[in-house]
C-alpha cells in the first residue's frame, strides 16, 4: 500500500488550520450562528456587534480551514458551514478515542 504524501499533507494542513480557527471565541460564535442558517455578513456583523473589516478577517481563516463557505449573491456574500469538513476533524479525533488506550501512570521512580 502507498501512502499518497500530498493527501497526506493536505489532510494535515486542514485539521491543524481547523483546530486553530476553533481557537478563537469570535469564530466559534460565528459557527454557533450558522448551525441554525445561512447568514450574509451584515447579519453576522450585528449579531455579533462586530465591523465588518474585523469580521472579514475572522470569516478569512474560517474559509482557509474550510469550515465555512461562501456564496455571492448580488452584492451580498452568504456563509454557512461546510459540514464535511467538521466530520474531517471528527474522525481526526476520533482515531485518538479508538486507537490511544490510556495507559496507567507510571513513576519515574518505577524505570531505575
Amino acid at each position: 500500500m502507498t501512502i499518497d504524501t500530498d493527501t497526506l499533507l493536505t489532510t494535515s494542513t486542514l485539521i491543524v488550520s481547523g483546530f486553530h480557527a476553533l481557537s478563537d471565541p469570535l469564530r466559534v460564535q460565528v459557527l454557533d450562528l450558522l448551525r441554525e442558517k445561512e447568514l450574509c455578513v451584515c447579519d453576522l456583523c450585528d449579531a455579533l456587534g462586530v465591523t465588518q473589516s474585523k469580521l472579514s478577517f475572522h470569516l478569512k481563516a474560517l474559509k482557509q480551514a474550510r469550515l465555512v463557505q461562501a456564496r455571492q449573491e448580488g452584492r451580498w456574500i452568504y456563509y454557512s458551514l461546510n459540514l464535511p469538513q467538521f466530520v474531517v476533524l471528527e474522525q481526526y479525533l476520533a482515531e485518538f478515542r479508538r486507537f490511544s488506550p490510556i495507559l496507567p501512570v507510571r513513576s519515574c521512580k518505577d524505570d531505575r
